[in-house]
């Protein structure tokens, strides 16, 4: 498993994360199991957010129910949770972020949060707000690290007015068949072509020259929860034989050759799994570091229906 130092931060993360956003109505055991086997697999950073499950803070809840960690064990791990989601609209206010962390915490079972991250941006936010939050936040010891999700160059420089802390992780929606930060600047300045349509201001540049990890989410997604594109030979059949032929190359599941298209990219993302199968765990975490070649990879690329100009 290949892992990644956060910048500006001691932090070293596996650069595949188990997501547990479905481990609602999960039994005890069932999630141990999900756990146990990503930590077989050499995954040490599990992902969370308040508004996982059916009520607030209910999937951090089974985890700390579940997965009863001990000290040795919790240094051993990266924890991550959002905070920033409320039903109809979004909240960056001190009192919301501070609230929602002790509440993650209490649900958790654990004392600190490796990572905080800021979901959905908030158009109302008060930078002052967020730094005075993270600021109180770091100095009790209840968060180490803070980033955002999903969110633009712009809003993170905005944030950045009056955040102090580093802001080290930006999770955003990737995969080979929806990756528009990675296609558009491949297509840069080819009129009439959807592909060239920059949708989030350069983002995977700003990333890499400002030392921010990029976490995909929804990493076999075809689109926006429409479902998987792997094994779908209707919509991706050229794809589909791609992944299939590298798999047998490199000895993995044309899931693990999934991981390993995001994994390749210089800029160190992390993959960011949701599954609850232990097999699908261990399948993605084998493509942590394959070598994909630039062949290999733009190959996919291409067969995913992105155009090289």
């Amino acid at each position: 498993m290949k892992t990644i130092t956060f910048p500006d931060t001691e932090l070293q993360s596996s650069n595949v994360v188990l997501g547990l956003m479905r481990i609602a109505e999960m039994a005890d055991d069932d999630i141990r199991t999900l756990y146990g086997s990503a930590r077989d697999a050499g995954i040490n950073t599990f992902d969370h957010a308040d508004i996982y499950g059916p009520s607030r803070h209910a999937c951090e809840q089974r985890f700390g129910e579940a997965v009863k960690l001990s000290a040795a064990e919790r240094e051993s791990i990266v924890i991550q949770s959002k905070v920033g989601i409320r039903p109809g609209f979004f909240d960056f206010s001190k009192e919301h972020i501070l609230r929602t962390v002790d509440e993650s915490l209490a649900a958790l079972r654990t004392d600190y949060l490796d990572m905080l991250l800021l979901h959905r941006p908030d158009t109302l936010v008060e930078p002052e707000e967020v730094a005075a939050a993270f600021d109180e936040l770091h100095a009790a010891g209840k968060v180490v690290n803070f980033g955002v999700s999903n969110h633009t160059p712009g809003q993170i420089e905005l944030l950045k007015t009056a955040v102090r802390r580093p802001l080290v992780a930006n999770q955003v929606q990737l995969s080979i068949t929806h990756c528009p930060m990675i296609a558009s600047g491949i297509a840069a300045n080819m009129g009439g072509l959807d592909q060239s349509v920059d949708r989030d201001n350069g983002l995977l540049d700003y990333s890499r020259l400002h030392g921010m990890t990029l976490q995909a989410w929804s990493p076999f997604q075809k689109g926006f929860f429409d479902g998987v594109f792997i094994g779908d030979r209707e919509n991706f059949a050229e794809l589909n034989t791609a992944l299939e032929e590298l798999a047998a190359k490199y000895e993995v599941t044309p899931t693990g050759i999934a991981v390993a298209w995001i994994t390749r990219h210089p800029a160190h993302m992390q993959v960011v799994l949701g599954t609850t199968n232990p097999g699908r765990v261990a399948e993605s975490a084998a493509g942590s570091d394959l070598p994909l070649t630039r062949e290999e990879w733009y190959r996919l690329f291409r067969a995913a229906g992105h155009v090289l100009p």
